[in-house]
């Protein structure tokens, strides 16, 4: 998209009237009115103000970007308007905007207002080109400005990825060392791109070439082709789910969590170049030989299958959670439950609900013995939802069956483990069979002997021994008292924080997700999920807090980031907190902890409910106490965020 086409001189506002950002956009939208690029003021009028109503698009730096896309456009166009004297137009940074930019984009305009907005954004990240346009003062001037800046920004990208695509070349013929890199972690959002960004940094500094492919939450991206593994000189794998193994065998290999990435960079590329690690080889089951530091012995190696779990877990309990959250919500002020639209959203969600111990349970098993345990797994994970124990009551296999003595949540954890290692024991059991009935394994014998023996353990065994745990851990919930439901909440709040995404806060998480998949109509287990919530939101709105209330305390990149952290603090995003942490630990974990803390408490203390397991303020409407939920956002941000600021020490020469 080239905004030129779009920023028309004869739309343009060079000295705007308004001085509030209500008249502003009355103003603008009127000026497109008028001007035959929308013909309904109203309804466009109507999408603008919703679009601020999420969140305001004034960006900081003076500049506002205000868009909308709806049936009102006749054509697509960016109208440039500025304000001399300034506006307070709600901008992330809190100054006055000065430029304007008002995108407007028809209805199924191959997202048109998307695209304006990217090349917007490219251009105006230039502190010249900003304040060249607050100095232009007339169309002509501006169109000037934004076509110079637009051919400038183009000749960058085309030599950047000329020069990419030539250091691929160069790489193969260079004296520099050259490794490949995979990140990934469950929820593919902050931790993939921050682990891909600090390898490359420490790279460049210790003179070597590297790629990086992420598997991140818009999938796989820079993937490595065999080309590229077979002239590396080892890989370096940083994640915390399963990545493909195969195609690295025979390589030098490390393999930790991504953590160790963000944190550490520099020792797991020297590891490589230093021969402090082993040669991978590969099996049936992509697995190592035990002389590979693949980081998947002891506890690292359970939480990595267990990650692999969770993560392919996520989107049915996020999307079951909401659409069933959502039908109460229907059932409550829209016909009850004899409607149709909360017969179909409850019956939607409940088949994501039927199938997230299942998926979980086959996922462990997968990353533990590869595609012979997937079958097992999710089949010992779908008894421990539906299927009664070994004595007494009926063996049925509806998902929509309330089973009395199922295993649950924690039976499906169980199964996935169990599953996963008995493949693995299968596969080498089966290893010397003759070549001539090699080919029944696959097709024969993992798939029989595999079900047998996992239905076996979970009817006799697993079921029966969970199913009375669960019905502790129920009775246990149901019966707390308030100081108890206090306590239980601001620790896994406070484990929220410690974290910020490592095994403490996925720990956290999956107790009370294993709550509320075992009874989503449950408050209690509801309260479990906003006391998560909450502790998870505090760690990026703490920062924000801290970087604007204490500006000389944070770099100029962390100031930055702090004003990200806004959003990413509203969506439930902790990771957004994570390169504070790195950069100074001591201080921003324990001002984090605390104010998660104090977050869960008033959750345990307010009886705060919220049936969704994830969302963040976006969910708020679903909460069985929406005053209590950001009450105790806000009191937890702000006392995590006031100790950082107070407790961080200046930095010499911020700017």
């Amino acid at each position: 998209m080239d905004i030129r086409e779009l920023l028309m001189k004869d739309i343009m506002i060079m000295d705007l009237e308004a001085d509030t950002k209500a008249g502003v956009i009355d103003e603008m939208v009127h000026h497109y009115y008028e001007k035959g690029i929308i013909d309904d003021e109203e309804l466009y009028k109507k999408d603008i103000l919703a679009r601020e109503e999420e969140n305001s698009t004034g960006m900081g730096d003076g500049i506002a970007i205000p868009h909308a896309h709806d049936a009102a456009v006749k054509k697509p166009a960016v109208m440039f308007a500025r304000s001399v004297k300034g506006v307070d137009y709600d901008s992330l940074d809190g100054q006055p905007a000065h430029l304007f930019f008002m995108i407007a984009a028809p209805e199924g305009g191959d997202n048109t207002h998307l695209q304006a907005l990217a090349a917007l954004s490219q251009v105006l990240l230039d502190p010249a080109v900003v304040s060249s346009l607050n100095d232009a003062d007339t169309p002509d001037k501006v169109q000037a400005i934004f076509s110079e800046a637009v051919g400038k920004k183009q000749a960058e990208n085309e030599a950047q990825e000329k020069a990419e695509r030539q250091q691929d070349k160069a790489a193969v013929a260079s004296d520099k060392p050259y490794i490949v890199a995979v990140t990934a972690c469950p929820n593919g959002i902050a931790h993939t791109y921050m682990a891909e960004d600090n390898l490359k940094k420490a790279a460049e500094k210790l003179g070597v070439n590297i790629k990086v492919e992420t598997n991140g939450s818009e999938g796989t991206k820079h993937k490595l082709s065999a080309d590229e593994i077979d002239r590396a000189e080892g890989v370096v794998i940083a994640a915390d789910k399963k990545v493909s193994m195969g195609r690295f065998d025979g390589k030098k290999l490390t393999s930790k969590a991504v953590t160790a990435a963000i944190k550490d960079p520099e020792a797991l590329i020297n590891s490589i170049l230093n021969d402090e690690v082993g040669t991978y080889h590969a099996t049936g089951s992509e697995s190592s030989d035990d002389s590979v530091d693949t980081g998947d012995s002891g506890w690292s190696g359970i939480y990595r299958q267990l990650m692999n779990g969770v993560s392919h877990m996520l989107p049915f309990v996020i999307g079951g959670g909401i659409l069933m959250a959502i039908s109460f919500i229907v059932e409550n002020y829209a016909g009850g439950d004899k409607s149709l639209a909360f017969i179909f959203l409850n019956n939607a969600g409940n088949m994501a609900f039927a199938f997230m111990v299942p998926v979980l349970a086959a996922y462990i098993a997968e990353s533990i013995a590869d595609q012979p345990a997937l079958m097992p797994g999710f089949a010992g994970g779908f008894m421990a939802t539906v299927y009664t124990g070994a004595y007494g009551g009926a063996y049925t296999a509806n998902v929509m069956t309330d089973a009395k003595s199922a295993g649950g949540f924690l039976g499906g954890l169980a199964a996935g483990f169990i599953a996963g290692y008995f493949m693995k024991w299968l596969e080498k059991s089966c290893a010397k069979l003759p070549q001539s009935v090699a080919g029944m394994k696959s097709m024969l014998i993992y798939p029989i002997v595999g079900l047998l023996v996992i239905a076996l353990i979970m009817f006799f065994i697993v079921n029966p021994i969970f199913s009375t745990i669960n019905v502790w851990i129920t009775n246990f919930l149901n019966h707390l008292g308030t100081g108890n439901s206090v306590i239980l909440c601001l620790l896994l709040a406070g484990m929220m924080a410690i974290d910020m995404g490592g095994p403490f806060n996925k720990a956290a998480y999956v107790f009370a997700a294993g709550a509320f998949v075992n009874d989503p109509n449950s408050h209690q287990a509801a309260m479990l999920m906003a006391a998560v919530m909450v502790g998870g939101m505090v760690p990026p709105f703490a920062t924000a807090i801290a970087t604007l209330g204490w500006k000389n305390k944070f770099t100029k990149q962390e100031r930055q980031a702090g004003v990200t952290n806004w959003i990413l603090g509203f969506s439930f995003i902790t990771e957004g907190a994570i390169p504070f942490a790195t950069a100074d630990p001591g201080h921003v974990i324990p001002s984090s902890v605390i104010g998660s803390a104090v977050a869960g408490a008033i959750v345990g203390a307010l009886k705060v409910g919220v049936p969704a397991p994830h969302g963040g303020f976006w969910v708020a409407p679903l909460a069985t106490n929406i005053w209590g939920y950001f009450l105790a956002v806000i009191v937890g941000s702000i006392v995590a965020g006031v100790i950082l600021g107070l407790w961080k020490k200046e930095v010499k020469a911020a700017k």
